[in-house]
């Protein structure tokens, strides 16, 4: 079998359309042909990630590029960053003009200038060879020296723009359609630029916006809730319309992953039943599923433990991980006595339901109760005493992962996971996800490397951390081995302690900054926690402590607060409280 990576690029032809896209496409390329007397207008593709806008906005222009009065301009926002957005996509608009139109717009503006910097520039238009990217740059030049030129650019622009769909041969207008792509991916500044040319510079005859966004991500909840309320009223204004897409149907989801299937190699390994997995389980999302067959075929490929496991077990495995990233972080970090997450998960589903009197416990439902409350150190719920029962639920709440109730609320989480349960060889499969064996080459691992440069060295410095001592208190200090490598790369001296004890004498040896350290070890729950109470009792420690680990509960961070410590459960947490205590070291050096 030979497998072959599925790319995330987006449909560009009708034929290459299984998603019924094609008959959308059509209609809003009729749409804009038939809407343009009525430009300018802006017009939003709204959906979430990975659900098919660009895909969508792709086969809308080709549709388009097919009539002969009509020019297409494709910008992705997200190639630009601030004020550079303004200019690049104001410049991708004035490179569809026709030469004519711009050396025209050039002698305008030229005209307006002092005598001898008009001579300059008629001259430099009329003898020098420019194309039409020549002139653009010489065009913006001119709109964009000093205040009054820049105040001045609506106008020049709004003339331009005029004079080239009013060309006489065309009628009512030319047609000229923006496709502005992944702005919901762009920083605020990016956004806000490119909104700023949409409506303030380019909102001129001719010109139609199409801006593939998932809207919500831009709304005052979203990317953009430091906006005012007159900001938010200006973002509102831009779209004049909206189309949102709608999911894929379930027929066309399956005919699609079995396609993407053939085309990597894998229609062999994926029945019928599997691909119905996919496309259920997927949120009925392209870009997910080319993401799921991709990890699927990595996995068969690459790590040869999966070939004691059926291909079922690892399509689930990886629709958990890709799903419910949480959730897997916290079952492959496994935790002291919280070997097995999804028991644990389950069995207080089923606590859950007894002890807010939900449902009636015969023997066994009692049973699995107890067992979920004693199993955290608790007392074991009185059978006799009912208004007790909320509080023992609580009390247990506070023992478990944060993300547990949550996820005991989500109806499509639920079956995932049972149906997960039933595989055959399940412990086995744990087991191996916790050791490392089997742990997906495409998983979101706990030891993720830090981003560095294409040399090799960091992407921010190597001076982020100079001067910082750190002490890392682990018993498997090699799952923290790039995180501690990055500290060193940026100046940070890096000392390690698999125990108390050990940890204990190096506070003794040496003037330590910062202490990152786990919370379980062994079948001891709160080493960590215990360490640290003992530090801050004796005067051992009294500086900034990070515990890193994959299970973070409400009692724990409780524990944290009463210490004086805090507690991250990735790689971004971990880094943003590296880099907080690191400004109160300097701060309280000072």
């Amino acid at each position: 079998m030979e497998f072959s990576l599925l790319n995330d690029e987006p449909v560009t032809a009708a034929e290459a359309d299984l998603l019924g896209t094609g008959r959308a496409a059509r209609e809003l390329a009729n749409l804009l042909d038939a809407s343009r007397s009525a430009t300018p207008f802006t017009l939003a593709v709204d959906a979430g990630w990975g659900m098919g806008k660009s895909s969508l906005m792709r086969l809308v222009e080709t549709e388009l590029r097919q009539r002969g009065d009509v020019e297409t301009v494709w910008y992705n926002a997200w190639t630009s960053t601030g004020a550079d957005a303004l200019e690049g996509l104001i410049k991708s608009v004035l490179m569809r003009f026709d030469r004519r139109v711009l050396r025209r717009a050039v002698h305008r503006l030229a005209e307006h200038r002092t005598l001898i910097t008009a001579v300059r520039a008629t001259l430099t238009v009329a003898v020098a060879p420019f194309g039409v990217a020549g002139l653009v740059d010489r065009l913006w030049h001119e709109l964009s020296v000093g205040p009054k030129a820049r105040n001045a650019m609506r106008d020049a622009l709004y003339d331009l723009a005029t004079e080239w769909a009013e060309t006489a041969q065309h009628e009512p207008r030319r047609l000229l359609v923006v496709f502005v792509d992944d702005l919901d991916r762009c920083s605020e500044e990016t956004v806000l630029a490119v909104c700023e040319a949409v409506k303030v510079y380019l909102d001129v005859p001719g010109l139609a916006f199409v801006i593939g966004c998932d809207r919500s991500a831009l709304g005052p909840s979203g990317l953009l809730r430091e906006l005012g309320p007159a900001g938010s009223a200006f973002m509102e204004k831009i779209f004049q319309t909206s189309y949102r897409l709608p999911a894929a149907g379930g027929e066309d989801l399956e005919a699609y992953v079995r396609h993407c299937a053939e085309h990597c190699g894998l229609r062999e390994l994926l029945d019928d039943d599997l691909v119905r997995l996919i496309a259920d389980r997927s949120a009925r999302n392209p870009r997910r599923i080319k993401r799921l067959i991709n990890g699927f075929g990595l996995e068969c490929s690459l790590n040869p433990v999966w070939a004691g496991f059926k291909p079922e077990a690892v399509i689930r495995t990886l629709l958990l991980q890709h799903l419910y990233p949480d959730f897997y972080r916290i079952l492959v970090a496994g935790d002291g006595t919280y070997a097995h997450a999804a028991h644990e998960f389950l069995e207080y589903r089923v606590a859950r339901r007894v002890l807010s009197q939900w449902a009636q416990a015969d023997p066994e439902v009692w049973r699995t109760t107890v067992d979920s409350v004693t199993g955290h150190g608790l007392a074991a719920p009185d059978p006799e005493d009912r208004d007790t029962w909320e509080a023992v639920r609580a009390r247990l709440e506070e023992e478990l992962p944060t993300a547990f109730p949550a996820l005991a609320r989500d109806q499509n989480f639920v079956p995932l996971v049972e149906e997960w349960m039933r595989l055959p060889q399940i412990d086995d499969l744990v087991k191996q996800l916790q050791e490392g064996g089997a742990a997906p080459v495409t998983a979101i691992r706990a030891d993720e490397e830090p981003r560095t440069a294409a040399d090799g060295t960091p992407a921010e410095g190597r001076d982020t951390y100079r001067g910082i001592r750190v002490l890392w208190v682990d018993d498997h200090p090699e799952n923290n081995t790039s995180f501690a490598r990055y500290l060193e790369q940026h100046g940070a001296h890096v000392l390690t302690a698999e125990n108390g004890q050990a940890a204990d004498r190096m506070l003794g040896l040496h003037a330590v900054d910062l202490v990152i350290s786990d919370v379980a070890r062994g079948l001891d729950r709160d080493a960590g926690l215990t360490d640290l109470a003992r530090w801050r009792e004796w005067g051992s420690f009294d500086g900034p402590v990070v515990f890193f680990t994959g299970r973070v509960t409400p009692a724990r961070e409780q524990r944290c607060r009463e210490l004086g410590a805090v507690i991250a459960v990735d790689g971004t947490a971990l880094f943003d409280h590296i880099d907080a205590a690191t400004v109160e070291i300097r701060q309280r050096r000072s």
